[in-house]
């Protein structure tokens, strides 16, 4: 689901895990939705939208579950941040692709340089970690030398991974509510089932295609050397490298990924859930791309720059890549999200007292709701918690005003329940942590492929692309891990609602409106549902919500 992903992250700009910092570490990756967070309500119709936008992931957010502006189906991006949660879509499902920041992964791109080795241009002697450029090439000369602390790293490596673990062991809900086996075909006809069906056959093709681009490119950017060749071929200071650097490798990707974004982009359109033109589409995903790539060069000017002045470069780095991803989940609301949506107060009147009043009731500070103009872009419902603290906001989609008023105050229920329980604040936390582990890992794992990719260190402007498919791989790796920690928080969150409002049979009657708005997948395939389910799946909300309704002696709807 990573391209339903894009389109889940799209409404779930605020989900806990994707918010888990797609947009800062060594390790993470940004979702293609912009505006996207983790912990969205109907993550359902955040699947499909998010897929068709070529968006990407946000620290820190929790949803209800809607597609983001510019996250698509097929395209997955990869971010220097931490880990991500990826939407239940199939859109979510290309994998992390990578562009610059965030999910930064999107990019891929790579040549010959001048005095390489390789061509036989110019001998270069090792010194340390850096290499002696050819005579009549002027290169500024890192510092550092040696094996800059392995057996240190190593350890603080598996430290910080068993913290990182006991920290998700202890913030997620394991045991939430354990309900019977889902069964769509109690809730949805036939009719909407067969369109539910279509739908992910139709997302299917795209979305492994992205997947399995996302692979090749980062296998070629860590096992080549054809990304130190091409990048090779740049002039220039060092730092202005880095980032000619990653803006080729950005723009290389994005070239290869387009065609696959309109592909389905058509599709959303073809189904009633994109409502853009395609000036809308391409602005949005360009100011997607130019969010990764600034996010992506500050991680990768930060650690070039203290690879050549740090022998163990990888402590400030982890400690950098921890506080940039703290940091950008907490301006992410205020400062990225304005650039995809436009945001004004609920208009007073019955559901936003109504909806101030359930708030104070749960115990929860809310100073506004706010609503984003998302029909400008899409079908689909949605709402979501991103920020926290000062940052912190409950956002609800425009389009899910048209639903009854009590829908709408069960799916606010949900989104006071990510924010009771803290979910991204963990979430920044785990994202910030997974940062740290993901910088110290590139120390470790560089070394061993300098020879394969033709880079000397770190230090190396080279070596750009090298880390950037790193990155990638890094959040390939974690995204599982990070979808079930996800949809754990997200059961919890909608129990919250059902405790808030004791009113199972309008949980129900919301979810079964997501689900056939968004076009949710009502039964995704167990290999769909691990790699990239980060909600559960309506059927099974439902049954969850049939559970509560027996356990607590209400009538079962």
């Amino acid at each position: 689901m990573d391209d339903r992903r894009d389109t889940d992250d799209v409404a779930r700009e605020g989900e806990v895990t994707d918010g888990v910092m797609a947009a800062v570490g060594a390790a993470g990756h940004l979702g293609e939705d912009t505006g996207r967070g983790e912990g969205s309500y109907g993550e359902e119709a955040a699947e499909s939208e998010d897929a068709a936008r070529p968006g990407h992931s946000r620290p820190g957010t929790a949803h209800s579950g809607t597609a983001h502006p510019d996250s698509t189906r097929s395209d997955s991006t990869m971010a220097p941040g931490g880990a991500t949660s990826s939407a239940s879509g199939k859109a979510a499902r290309g994998g992390a692709e990578w562009h610059a920041p965030g999910e930064a992964a999107r990019g891929g791109a790579e040549w010959h340089a001048p005095g390489d080795p390789a061509r036989g241009e110019g001998k270069r002697h090792v010194q340390g970690d850096a290499a002696e450029p050819a005579p009549g090439h002027r290169e500024e000369m890192p510092l550092t030398g040696g094996d800059g602390g392995t057996r240190a790293a190593a350890i603080a490596l598996v430290l910080l991974g068993l913290v990182i673990v006991a920290v998700a062991a202890f913030s997620t809900p394991w045991q939430v509510l354990t309900s019977g086996p889902p069964d769509p075909a109690r809730d949805f006809s036939a009719a909407q089932i067969a369109r539910a069906q279509a739908f992910d056959a139709a997302t299917t093709l795209p979305s492994y295609l992205s997947l399995a681009l996302t692979i090749i490119i980062a296998g070629i950017l860590v096992a080549t050397p054809f990304s130190a060749r091409a990048l090779g071929r740049l002039r220039g200071p060092w730092w202005l490298r880095v980032v000619l650097g990653t803006l080729v490798i950005t723009a290389l990707v994005e070239l290869i990924r387009w065609p696959l974004g309109i592909w389905v982009e058509t599709i959303l359109r073809d189904y009633g859930l994109s409502t853009q033109d395609w000036a809308g589409w391409a602005g949005d995903r360009l100011k997607n791309l130019g969010v990764e790539v600034f996010l992506v060069c500050v991680m990768l000017l930060a650690l070039v720059a203290l690879a050549r002045k740090v022998r163990r470069w990888w402590i400030p780095a982890a400690v950098g890549a921890f506080a940039l991803t703290v940091v950008t989940s907490f301006v992410y609301p205020v400062v990225f999200e304005p650039l995809f949506n436009d945001f004004s107060s609920m208009r007073q009147g019955p559901l936003r007292t109504n909806l101030l009043d359930m708030a104070a009731r749960d115990g929860v500070p809310v100073e506004d709701v706010l609503v984003a103009d998302a029909s400008r872009r899409t079908t689909a419902l949605n709402a979501y918690v991103s920020g926290f603290g000062a940052t912190r906001r409950i956002v609800v989609y425009d389009t899910l005003l048209r639903a009854p008023q009590r829908e709408v105050e069960l799916v606010v229920a949900h989104e006071l329940g990510h924010a009771k329980y803290d979910d991204v604040l963990y979430g920044t936390v785990i994202g910030a942590l997974s940062a740290g582990f993901g910088a110290i890992a590139l120390f470790l794992v560089l070394k061993p492929l300098r020879r394969r990719t033709g880079v000397t260190s770190i230090s190396d402007p080279r070596a750009v692309g090298v880390v950037m498919g790193l990155m990638t791989i890094g959040s390939l790796i974690m995204g599982p891990a990070q979808n079930v920690i996800s949809r754990h928080i997200e059961a919890r969150a909608d129990v919250h609602a059902l405790d808030l409002t004791g009113d199972p049979a309008t949980f129900i009657a919301m979810q079964k409106r997501l689900a056939i708005t968004n076009i949710s997948d009502l039964s995704p395939d167990a290999v769909e549902y691990v790699l990239y389910a980060s909600h559960p799946s309506g059927p099974e909300r439902i049954a969850m919500a049939r559970a509560w309704a027996k356990l607590n002696g209400v009538p079962e709807p």
